[in-house]
Parts: structure tokens; C-alpha cells; sequence
């Protein structure tokens, strides 16, 4: 397979060229005493990561479902992923989730080459499958989760589909674009941001003025009294808009929708 576009940065693959380094040296081992081919495999894919993250997830996700890792020595897939690939959980469980997004959803991805079609990045792939309640494949240490949302209006999903597939569009792309539709903010919340944002800019400017030389400690003592009493009054709002917020949340669906 030719490659997809991935990742930006070295901290999503665990570490850059010191876990890299550490990858060839394994591999290097493991190819001289005839290591499994599984394994030498996934290794190569960690090493080509930059390349594609499509066919790294498939190797892991194979490796999962057959429990291979268990005939290397590893009790826990993750950690595996961690010391074997460096690979951190967080990158695992999202690599591994969009791979089974695509076999559920777009199984003709799997085999793009990432030529004459580029294959979207598992950030989108992941968006995707959370905006259609995409079920998780679950590993042996985890717990399904009963999903509430109803799915959104099949409209909304097929623009999205076209966002990602054949608009290729990042993930900040597609927050920009569909979580309001998707995940619209109850009411209050705008509110509530703002509220807290000016708490916030006061509570700097009180820890910025002490700083500075030339200012009596009088003038000190009374901006900080105004700025408190200030931030006094914007708890005062923030705290039933938060309790408001809270009981949107815990309603159910229906009832969600038909308040905001």
C-alpha cells in the first residue's frame, strides 16, 4: 500500500527518533532470531507510521482479535503497543477504533492506495464513527458503554460522509463545520464561556499587577478588592448556568432536544 496522510508531530507516535531508534534495534534482533512474521510486521508498520496509519491499525487490530501479543510474552495488548512499539494508549484505542470505523462503514478505504485517493486521517475516520454511534470493538479489559444519542438526521450524515471521504477535510475542519449540527451547546453554555473567560482575564490581571514596579501597594490593595468583588459577582452568574447546563446533560434525549 502506498501511504495516507497521518499525524502531525512526534509526540502522537510516542516519542520520535529515540522510540524509533529503540524500534529498529528490536526489529533488528527479532529478524535475526526468526521472530514471527506477525510480529516483525507490526513493528514495520510502527516504523512506517509517517506512511500509513491505515495499515498499522489492521496489524494491530489483528493482533488484538488473535491475542498474538500473548505468545510474545505481553499479558495486556496495551502494554505491548507501549513497550514493544511505543505506542501510547490514547494513539492505540484511536488507530485501532477508526480501523473498525472503516470496516463497518467504508470497507472500500481499506483498499485505496493513497494515490489516486487519499485516505482521510484516522482523527476524521474517529469523528466519523462518533457522529454515527459507530459501536466500539471493545477489548478484554473494557465494558460497553449504552449509548443515549439518537443518530443524527441521515442528511447530515451523508454531507459528512463527503466531507471526509471526498472533500478530505482535517478534523478541525469538521468540527468547525458539523458540531453545531451534531453536537449543538445547550442553552447557557456561550453564556457560561464568557463568564468564565472574564474570571479568568481578571484573576491574570490581579497576578500581573502585583508584578509591577511602581505601583503603590495601596493602589495594589485596591484593584485587587474591585477585581475580587468582580470576580465575586461572575460566580454568582456562572453557578446556576453551570447547574443548568448539568441538568441538560443528565435529561434525557428527548427532553434534551425539545429545551434547547
Amino acid at each position: 500500500m502506498l501511504y495516507a496522510r497521518t499525524v502531525s508531530g512526534a509526540s502522537e507516535r510516542g516519542g520520535s527518533s529515540a522510540a524509533e531508534g529503540k524500534i529498529e534495534a528490536l526489529l533488528r534482533r527479532l529478524e535475526r532470531t526468526g521472530a514471527e512474521p506477525a510480529r516483525l510486521d507490526a513493528l514495520r508498520c510502527a516504523q512506517g507510521f509517517k506512511r500509513s496509519w491505515v495499515e498499522l491499525a489492521g496489524k494491530l487490530v489483528e493482533i488484538r482479535r488473535e491475542r498474538a501479543y500473548e505468545a510474545w510474552g505481553y499479558d495486556d495488548f496495551h502494554r505491548y503497543c507501549n513497550d514493544e512499539l511505543h505506542l501510547r494508549r490514547a494513539t492505540v484505542d484511536k488507530l485501532t477504533i477508526s480501523f473498525h470505523t472503516l470496516e463497518r462503514v467504508a470497507p472500500q478505504v481499506l483498499s485505496w492506495d493513497g494515490v489516486a485517493k487519499t485516505i482521510p486521517s484516522y482523527d476524521a475516520i474517529d469523528y466519523l464513527g462518533k457522529a454515527m454511534r459507530v459501536p466500539r470493538e471493545l477489548g478484554d479489559d473494557e465494558k460497553p458503554k449504552r449509548r443515549e444519542e439518537p443518530a443524527p438526521p441521515r442528511e447530515v450524515i451523508k454531507e459528512l460522509r463527503q466531507a471526509v471521504f471526498d472533500e478530505g477535510q482535517s478534523v478541525g475542519e469538521l468540527r468547525k463545520r458539523f458540531d453545531p449540527v451534531l453536537w449543538p451547546k445547550p442553552k447557557g453554555a456561550d453564556e457560561l464561556e464568557l463568564v468564565q473567560k472574564a474570571s479568568a482575564l481578571a484573576r491574570k490581571l490581579v497576578e500581573t499587577i502585583a508584578e509591577i514596579d511602581g505601583l503603590s501597594e495601596r493602589r495594589v490593595a485596591q484593584l485587587e478588592q474591585v477585581i475580587g468583588g468582580l470576580r465575586q459577582e461572575l460566580e454568582a452568574i456562572a453557578e446556576p448556568l453551570r447547574a443548568k447546563i448539568e441538568r441538560k446533560r443528565k435529561a434525557p434525549p428527548s427532553d434534551r432536544s425539545a429545551r434547547n
